[in-house]
C-alpha cells in the first residue's frame, strides 16, 4: 500500500537561461528527493502543468516559440513520462502563450488561460471540442494592454463557477481576479460572458487554485514586495459576506520571500501548498504554521508545479 500512496511533485524547467533553451519535467518526492528528468526537449516554453489521477497523465502548456505569434500549444503523456501525444496543436483556434491549465473532475474538462491570446478556454483531454469561454481582447493594440492578460485558472464545480486571473502591468499593482459562471446562456459571447471581479489592485497575480470544501482560494504573485512574491489565500465565503455588506475583506499571506513565484499546486489533505518560482526555487509551506521549506533553491527557469498522488 505505500507505493500506492506515493506522492510526487511533477515540476516544469523552462529551460530560459540555458544556452539552447530546452526545458524539462523533473520529478521529485514531496520532501525534494528522487529527482529525476521524466521528459526532456521541451524547446517551446512550458509553463502550466496538471495531473489527472483516473487516467494517470499529466497535461502540460506551451507557451511558444514566439510569444507574439498563435504558436503555443498543449501536450499530454502518462505520468512516467511514456506516450507523449499533442492535445491542441500550435496555431490552433488562436491559441498563443496558454499558461496555467486546470482539470475540471467531473465534466473532464481542461480550462487554460492565454497571457498574448486574450483568452479563458476550455476543451477535453483529448484535445476536442475546444471552445473560447472568455475572450478580453481580439487586436495587436489589444494584446500590448497587460490588463487584458489572462493567466491562472481554478474551477469550482460545486458553485459552477471558474476563476482566472489577469495579471496587469509588471509589478504594477493592477492585478485581478475574476469569476464566470460555467454555464452561460445560449448566443452568450466570449466578449460578453458574465464576469466578476472578486479582487483588484494585486501586484501581479499569477496561478490559482480553489479548495472547493472549503471554499478557499489560493494564488501566487510575482509581483513586488511588501504583497508580491507571496502565496496567498482568502475565503469566498467571508467574501462574498463582506462584498454583501460593502465591507473589504484582505486576503492573507501565507508565505513571502519567493522570487518570481508562479507555480502552485495545495495537497488540501495534508493542508501544504507546494510553489515553484522563475528563480529556481521549489518551496513546500504548511497552511497551518505557515512553515515554508526549501526543497530547491536553484533547480532551473521553473514555471508549473502539480501534486501526483501514486
Amino acid at each position: 500500500m505505500g507505493s500506492a500512496m506515493q506522492q510526487r511533485l511533477y515540476i516544469l524547467d523552462t529551460g530560459f537561461s540555458l544556452p539552447d533553451r530546452i526545458g524539462s519535467i523533473q520529478s521529485c518526492l514531496t520532501d525534494g528527493s528522487d529527482l529525476r528528468t521524466v521528459v526532456g526537449g521541451l524547446k517551446h516554453n512550458p509553463d502550466g502543468i496538471v495531473i489527472d489521477h483516473k487516467a494517470g497523465r499529466m497535461y502540460w502548456t506551451n507557451m511558444g516559440a514566439k510569444l507574439e505569434n498563435d504558436d503555443g500549444y498543449l501536450e499530454s503523456a502518462r505520468l512516467d513520462g511514456s506516450d507523449r501525444q499533442i492535445v491542441v496543436p500550435t496555431g490552433n483556434v488562436g491559441v498563443f502563450t496558454p499558461k496555467q491549465v486546470a482539470l475540471a473532475v467531473k465534466s473532464q474538462k481542461l480550462y487554460w488561460c492565454d497571457r498574448e491570446g486574450m483568452k479563458v478556454m476550455r476543451a477535453n483531454p483529448d484535445g476536442s471540442e475546444r471552445e473560447v469561454l472568455v475572450s478580453t481582447g481580439s487586436t495587436a493594440e489589444d494584446r500590448e494592454d497587460t490588463s487584458r492578460h489572462c493567466v491562472g485558472i481554478a474551477v469550482d464545480e460545486s458553485k459552477g463557477c471558474f476563476y482566472w486571473s489577469q495579471k496587469g502591468p509588471s509589478k504594477g499593482n493592477g492585478g485581478r481576479i475574476l469569476k464566470s459562471p460555467i454555464e452561460v446562456a445560449a448566443g452568450t459571447t466570449p466578449e460578453d460572458r458574465p464576469r466578476e471581479v472578486i479582487l483588484r489592485g494585486l501586484p501581479e497575480p499569477i496561478d490559482l487554485e480553489i479548495e472547493e470544501e472549503t471554499q478557499t482560494l489560493f494564488w501566487t504573485d510575482r509581483g513586488d514586495p511588501p504583497r508580491g512574491n507571496t502565496l496567498n489565500k482568502i475565503s469566498l465565503t467571508d467574501l462574498a459576506a463582506a462584498t454583501k455588506a460593502g465591507q473589504p475583506l484582505k486576503s492573507e499571506i501565507l508565505a513571502r520571500r519567493l522570487h518570481e513565484a508562479i507555480g502552485l499546486s495545495v495537497d488540501h489533505k495534508n493542508q501544504k501548498a507546494y510553489v515553484a518560482d522563475l528563480a529556481g526555487g521549489v518551496y513546500s509551506i504548511d497552511l497551518e504554521t505557515r512553515e515554508k521549506t526549501v526543497l530547491f533553491p536553484e533547480l532551473g527557469d521553473l514555471t508549473g508545479v502539480a501534486l501526483a498522488h501514486l
